[in-house]
């Protein structure tokens, strides 16, 4: 069941979305040449932690840390280590949340570590704005296919392939709520649920170099992508309004 927001509950989730923008960008701002992956997610934790939220990925179905770190062939869910020192070059996906009164906020984007080749740069920026093109048709009145169709459009058109096993969701007094929101087009599906006013849902296309196809490292976590190519994530937390789409995961 899709859950329609209210007034006072947008005011609260606008707070958890605001964390978690500001806890992505402290944690984008540390990525450098030497850093661990823990370091990174206990900072991430620490901002959260100050602002009054709570770390909502952690703990969540067993996942051990506040943020998933994955660093180039890896898509999503990477566990943060004191073993893992970026290494300038690196392309670092970090996917977190903060749940506030209740409410949560979800948020990923991927960032350079120093230099990184030509090739990398176009992932990431073809990635960062495949979620911009899903965010701009997510319009009220549409439907959830309308915003797939978008991501997909745009970065198959560019020679790029948009990973099918996971996909955004509905946000609110739960992670993960309905609807499902895939990053590409569903055969069968239709248009998918209508877009009304009150709706809030993350849109987070994650976007591989080479093949769509991934696989499950042994961890039982980290996804990695089937022929060892680079993955790019970037994720907005969204309110859909009478206006148009409002993204509530900006950093103040």
């Amino acid at each position: 069941m899709i859950v329609l927001k209210t007034g006072r509950e947008l005011k609260i989730m606008k707070e958890a979305c605001s964390i978690s923008a500001g806890a992505l960008e402290a944690a984008g701002k540390a990525v450098e040449p030497g850093v661990t992956t823990a370091e990174i997610d206990r900072l991430a934790e620490e901002y959260i932690r100050r602002r009054g939220g709570e770390p909502n990925f952690k703990n969540y179905e067993g996942y051990p840390a506040t943020a998933c770190i994955s660093i180039n062939n890896e898509v999503i869910h990477g566990i943060p280590s004191e073993k893992r020192k970026l290494r300038a070059g690196d392309i670092v996906s970090i996917d977190l949340g903060a749940k506030f009164d209740g409410y949560h906020g979800d948020n990923a984007a991927t960032f350079a570590c120093g230099d990184v080749s030509p090739e990398a740069k176009r992932l990431m920026d073809t990635t960062r704005e495949s979620l911009y093109e899903g965010i701009r048709a997510a319009c009220a009145g549409g439907r959830i296919g309308d915003i797939g169709h978008a991501v997909q459009s745009y970065v198959e058109a560019r020679g790029y392939s948009v990973v099918r096993q996971f996909v955004g969701h509905g946000v609110g007094t739960h992670l993960h709520e309905a609807p499902e929101v895939p990053n590409y087009v569903i055969p069968h599906f239709g248009r998918g649920a209508r877009l009304v006013p009150g709706m809030a849902i993350a849109i987070e296309p994650m976007i591989n170099l080479g093949t769509r196809r991934i696989r499950v490292l042994d961890d039982g976590w980290t996804c990695v992508t089937a022929d060892g190519k680079p993955s790019a994530h970037y994720e907005n937390t969204i309110f859909i309004s009478e206006n148009g789409p409002e993204v509530l995961t900006n950093p103040e």
